[in-house]
C-alpha cells in the first residue's frame, strides 16, 4: 500500500521509487520474456541467461555498497526515497530469492521439457547411459583432469581465494579410520565449455526420461534439486549435454585417491567490483589496472549454493568467505545459467529462434562512392539495428584511407574485441594523419579491453587521451577534418546514442547522425579541446553537454512546457531513455504534470518517478519496452509552444549521466529527419505487445491493445519499415542551414 503524499512537497520520499528495487523490476521484465510462451523457445532460454548475467552485475556493482552502509549503521539511504540501507538489503534479498526461484521453475518445468521434446537434452550424471559414462570418462581424462587443482583446507592450507563468478565444488572428505571430516574446494575451470556435448544417440531415452525426480545427494538423500528433463520417446537426440561440474563430480575419486568422498556441493561466489578513484591520481592507466586486479579479490557479497547443501558445508563456506547466512542464495538447479548461451549456439532449429534479419542498407549511402558528398548534401540519420552499422565503420575507414583527410578525433567508451574502427584509427595514424582517441578506461567491466586498445593505439602513433579522473567520457562522437575538392576545409561529424561497437549495434536500438553543419562541427571541436586539454567548456551553439549544463537545460525545457501550458500554448513532452533517477529532473516533471502538461515516457530500466499519483503525476505515463533488441536510444521531444524541438543523445536522466559523465545531447533539425525521430518515439510509446506500464506503487502491468485491435510490436514495425522502399529525399533540406563561413573565421 502506497503511503499518502503531500502534493505541495515534491521532496516527499513517498514520491520516489528506490533505484535498486526499480532495477530488480527491470530484471523481472527480462524474466517475463523467458516466461512468455509466444517467444521462441531458444530465445526464452536466452532471456534466462541474460537475467543471470544482469543479476551478477547488480550484485557486483550495487549490493556491496549497500552492505557497507549497513555495517556502518547508516540509518537513511542516499536516494530521494530515503529507504534505509538495512531495509533495502532485506528487500533485495527477498526479491532476488523470489525471482531466482521463478527462473528455475521456468527452466525446469517449461523450457527443458520443451527442448527435450525437440532432441536438445541436458542430462545429470545419474541419467547417463553406460556409453555416455565411458565417453565422459575419456573427456575427463584427456581434457578436464589436467587443468583441475583440488585445494584442501586444514591448518596448513587456509581457505583458498576464489575468483569472482567462478563455479566451484565443495567436497567433504574423510581419511580412513578418522571420524572428523575434511573439506576441499575444486574450481570448475572457466576455460572449458560449461556444458559438455554427449555423443548423439537414437532410440529409447536413458533412465530418468519418463519423469522428473529429485536428484539424489551424496548419501542417497534428496538434495532438493530437480533433475534435468530428458526427452521422452524414441525420436533422435540432436544434442545432449552434461554440466561440466557433474563430469567432475563423477570422477572425484581420481582427484582424492585414498579418501572417502562425502557430499559434493556446487557453489559460486560473487564479489564486490566497484571502486573509487582518488582525485590525485598520477597515472590513470596504472591506477585503473591496479583496481581491475583488485576487483578479483573484492569482498564477497553473495554465495550461490545448490539447494539442499549440508549445513556443515554451508557453514564451512560462509566462514571461509566471511559471509552471513542471509548472503546465501540456495539455487534449485545448475548454477551460473549464463552458460546457457552455449546451448543457444546449437545449429539448426530455425523455428525455435527469432526470424533472421539482415540490417537494411542506409539508402543515402547505398550508391555513394564516398560518405563526404552525401553528408555535404544533407544530414543522414541511421537507426540501428534495423539499419546497418556499416556506414559508421566506413566513415572512419574512409577517413583513414582518404589523402584529403587531415585529422580524426573520436571517443571510445566500449568497442568490440576486434574493432574495425580501432584498426582504422591505427591505419590513419600510420598514414601520418593527426589521430586522437579519447578512450574511457573506467567503462565498467570493459576496463581491461580498453587498456589493451589504448596501448595498441599508442603504438600506432594515435594520440590517446583518457579524459577526466572524476568523470566518465560516455558521449559518442567522431570528427573528421577534410580538405575537400573545392579546397575548403570541412569538418564531418558523427554523433550517436550507442557505442562504436559493431557487435552490440546488431542487438541494441540506437540512433546516429552524420552532419557537416558548421555550428555542430564547431561545438564538437570545442568539446574535443575540452576533453584533451581540460579547458573550460565554452557555451555551445547546438549541443547540450553534461556535466556543464545538460541538467540545467533539460529542467529549463521541462519548466518551459509547464509555463506554456499555463499560458494556453501547446505543451507536450515525449521521452525515451533508459533511466529516470535524478531528483531535480523528476521534480521538474512533477511540476509540469501539476501544470497540466501531458508527459509520456518510455523508460527501459530504472525509474524512480511514480506516475499517476493524484495531484502530483496524474498526467505522466511511463512504460518499459523489453523485447528482442535492447532498447538503448535516448530521444527527447518538447512541444515548445508549437515549434517542436527534438533531441537525441547518450544521456539518461540519472545523476551519474548528468553529474558524473561527459555526455552529449544533440538536436535533430532537418525536418524530414526530425519527423522520422518523432515517428520512432511515438511508435515506441504506442507498443501494445512488449510494453509494460509503471503503476503508482512501483509495479508494472502489461499493456494490451484496445478491443478489436491487433497488438502493435514496435520493434517488428521498425524491422518492416527498414525493408520498405525508401522515399525519395527532398531535393534540399527543409531545416534552415547556418550561413556558410569564410575560411579562417570562427
Amino acid at each position: 500500500m502506497q503511503a499518502p503524499v503531500n502534493p505541495n512537497n515534491l521532496d516527499d520520499p513517498a514520491l520516489y521509487i528506490n533505484r535498486d528495487l526499480s532495477w530488480l523490476g527491470f530484471n523481472r521484465r527480462v524474466l517475463e520474456e523467458a516466461q512468455d510462451p509466444t517467444v521462441p523457445l531458444l530465445e526464452r532460454l536466452k532471456f534466462l541467461a541474460i537475467f543471470s548475467s544482469n543479476l551478477d552485475e547488480f550484485f557486483m556493482v550495487r549490493v556491496g555498497n549497500i552492505q557497507q552502509k549497513v555495517h556502518a549503521n547508516i540509518p537513511i539511504g542516499s536516494g530521494a526515497d530515503q529507504m534505509s540501507p538495512r531495509l533495502q538489503l532485506e528487500q533485495i534479498r527477498e526479491t532476488t530469492r523470489e525471482l531466482v526461484g521463478e527462473q528455475y521453475r521456468v527452466l525446469r518445468e517449461e523450457l527443458l521439457p520443451a527442448l527435450a521434446a525437440r532432441g536438445v537434452v541436458l542430462r545429470t550424471a545419474d541419467q547417463l547411459s553406460d556409453a555416455e559414462r565411458a565417453h565422459i570418462r575419456g573427456v575427463f581424462t584427456r581434457e578436464i583432469f589436467p587443468v583441475l587443482t583440488p585445494l584442501s583446507t586444514d591448518p596448513a592450507h587456509p581457505f583458498p581465494h576464489l575468483q569472482n563468478k567462478t563455479l566451484n565444488l565443495a567436497v567433504t572428505l574423510r581419511r580412513p579410520n578418522d571420524a572428523d571430516p575434511m573439506y576441499a574446494v575444486v574450481q570448475v575451470p572457466g576455460v572449458l565449455p560449461r556444458f559438455l556435448p554427449l555423443p548423439a544417440a537414437k532410440g529409447e531415452a536413458p533412465p530418468g526420461a519418463a519423469e522428473e525426480k529429485p536428484k539424489p545427494g551424496a548419501n542417497g538423500e534428496s538434495s532438493g534439486v530437480i533433475a534435468f528433463a530428458t526427452r521422452p520417446g524414441p525420436a533422435p537426440l540432436a544434442h545432449a549435454f552434461l554440466p561440466l561440474e557433474d563430469a567432475i563430480r563423477l570422477h572425484l575419486d581420481v582427484l582424492f585417491p585414498g579418501l572417502e568422498i562425502g557430499a559434493t556441493t556446487p557453489f559460486r561466489v560473487t564479489r564486490d567490483s566497484e571502486y573509487e578513484l582518488d582525485d590525485e591520481v598520477d597515472d590513470l592507466l596504472e591506477e585503473i589496472e591496479a583496481h581491475v586486479r583488485a576487483r578479483r579479490r573484492g569482498q564477497p557479497v553473495r554465495l550461490e549454493i545448490e539447494t539442499g547443501a549440508p549445513g556443515d558445508v554451508q557453514l564451512f563456506l560462509t566462514d571461509g568467505l566471511k559471509l552471513n547466512a542471509a548472503d546465501v542464495c540456495p539455487t534449485p538447479g545448475p548454477l551460473d545459467l549464463t552458460g546457457l548461451f552455449q546451448i543457444l549456439a546449437v545449429p539448426g532449429f530455425a523455428d525455435l529462434r527469432d526470424p533472421p534479419y539482415s540490417p537494411a542498407p542506409v539508402p543515402a549511402f547505398a550508391q555513394a562512392t564516398n560518405p563526404w558528398s552525401v553528408i555535404r548534401g544533407r544530414d543522414v540519420l541511421v537507426f540501428h539495428p534495423f539499419e546497418s552499422f556499416a556506414p559508421v565503420v566506413e566513415f572512419i575507414e574512409a577517413a583513414a584511407a582518404d589523402d584529403r583527410v587531415l585529422a580524426i578525433k573520436q571517443t571510445l567508451y566500449r568497442t568490440s574485441s576486434d574493432s574495425p574502427i580501432v584498426r582504422a584509427l591505427q591505419r590513419a595514424a600510420d598514414r601520418g594523419k593527426q589521430v586522437t582517441a579519447v578512450v574511457e578506461l573506467k567503462a565498467r567491466m570493459d576496463e581491461e579491453r580498453n587498456i589493451l586498445w589504448a596501448r595498441e593505439l599508442e603504438k600506432a602513433g594515435v594520440h590517446v587521451v583518457f579524459g577526466f579522473v572524476g568523470l566518465k567520457t560516455h558521449c559518442k562522437v567522431a570528427l573528421v577534418v577534410r580538405r575537400d575538392e573545392d579546397n575548403t576545409m570541412r569538418r564531418y561529424v558523427h554523433l550517436g546514442t550507442g557505442n562504436y561497437n559493431p557487435q552490440t549495434a546488431r542487438v541494441y536500438t540506437d540512433l546516429g547522425l552524420f552532419t557537416c553543419n558548421p555550428d555542430v562541427a564547431e561545438d564538437v571541436t570545442l568539446l574535443f579541446n575540452h576533453l584533451t586539454a581540460s579547458t573550460t567548456l565554452p557555451p555551445m551553439r547546438k549541443l547540450l553537454v553534461a556535466p556543464a549544463r545538460l541538467q540545467i537545460q533539460m529542467i529549463e525545457k521541462i519548466d518551459r512546457e509547464a509555463a506554456n501550458q499555463k499560458a494556453g500554448k501547446p505543451a507536450r513532452l515525449l521521452v525515451k531513455l533508459n533511466g529516470v533517477l535524478e531528483p531535480a529532473v523528476v521534480k521538474a516533471l512533477y511540476r509540469a504534470s501539476q501544470a497540466g502538461v501531458k508527459i509520456d515516457i518510455a523508460c527501459r530500466g530504472i525509474c524512480s518517478l511514480r506516475p499517476g499519483v493524484p495531484g502530483v503525476s496524474d498526467n505522466i505515463r511511463v512504460i518499459s519496452v523489453v523485447d528482442r533488441f535492447l532498447e538503448h536510444s535516448r530521444i527527447f521531444y518538447f512541444e515548445n509552444g508549437g515549434a517542436p524541438e527534438v533531441y537525441v543523445g547518450s544521456a539518461d536522466w540519472m545523476d551519474r549521466n548528468l553529474s558524473r559523465r561527459v555526455e552529449v545531447v544533440f538536436p535533430i533539425e532537418q525536418q524530414d529527419l526530425k519527423q522520422r525521430v518523432i515517428d520512432i518515439l511515438r511508435t515506441t510509446l504506442a507498443d501494445t505487445a512488449k510494453a509494460r506500464e509503471l503503476l503508482p506503487d512501483g509495479t508494472y502491468r502489461r499493456v494490451t491493445p484496445p478491443d478489436g485491435q491487433a497488438p502493435l510490436r514496435s520493434q517488428t514495425r521498425f524491422l518492416e519499415q527498414a525493408n520498405e522502399p525508401p522515399a525519395p529525399p527532398p531535393t534540399t533540406p527543409t531545416a534552415t542551414k547556418p550561413p556558410r563561413r569564410t575560411r579562417g573565421r570562427r
